[in-house]
């Protein structure tokens, strides 16, 4: 029987990938290689940011500048503080099961993550529950993040649902023994994701709130 729930972030809850790989795909470009929003999506969305600079630094052939970071970092957080919205009915779906167990489970950094939940006024939603895959060895499509975070609110994995919009996620997911959701409901999804998510282990998909809403009922009622 499911006893929570485990969010990823960005796609799930923040509808901020459309943000942050235009940004991404500005800054490849700025540095020589031309790239659109959909070589960002193909390249680099879903890996933690250690390993989008070694994609990129393979990509323009030489090493970053030290200032990439903080660069990349704060012109991503500025076009969030303007723009960033939440993935339609999440706080609703959120409010709806505020009972069960919930946390968050991303390949954000921290700080990030804080950034977007002020945004977002969602903070006290997750408070002491936002876990972050630099604090694990190993990224998604590795089951580490989902095992952390599941240790951490002190429920089994297997008891767990994830909710997850990316290939990556989804397979993490289903290496740590959860029931995985595909979401496919932010700015960023494109035809063909729901197959991408499906061949990738996902138990369900849902184009929407609504869709998980009726998903997870069934779930916990089992």
């Amino acid at each position: 029987m499911a006893r929570a729930i485990i969010f990823d972030f960005d796609g799930v809850i923040a509808d901020s990938e459309v943000l942050s790989n235009t940004v991404l795909a500005e800054i490849v470009t700025e540095l020589g290689v031309p790239t659109t929003v959909e070589d960002a999506y193909r390249d680099y969305m879903g890996k933690r940011f250690l390993e989008v600079i070694a994609a990129i630094e393979k990509a323009v052939g030489r090493a970053l500048p030290q200032s990439f970071n903080d660069q990349f970092q704060g012109r991503t957080l500025e076009r969030f503080r303007k723009e960033l919205a939440p993935i339609a009915g999440v706080r609703e779906f959120i409010a709806r099961f505020a009972d069960v167990s919930r946390c968050i489970a991303s390949s954000s950094s921290p700080d990030r993550l804080a950034v977007c939940l002020e945004v977002l006024e969602m903070t006290k939603l997750f408070e002491n529950r936002v876990f972050s895959a630099s604090a694990v060895a190993r990224g998604k499509p590795h089951p580490d993040i989902f095992l952390y975070a599941a240790a951490e609110i002190g429920v089994p994995t297997r008891d767990c649902i994830v909710i997850e919009d990316s290939a990556s996620g989804v397979m993490a997911g289903r290496a740590a023994g959860a029931t995985v959701i595909g979401l496919l409901a932010a700015g960023h999804i494109r035809a063909g994701h729901a197959a991408t998510l499906k061949e990738a282990g996902a138990h369900h998909l849902a184009t929407d709130y609504v869709e998980v809403e009726r998903i997870v009922s069934d779930l916990l009622s089992r």
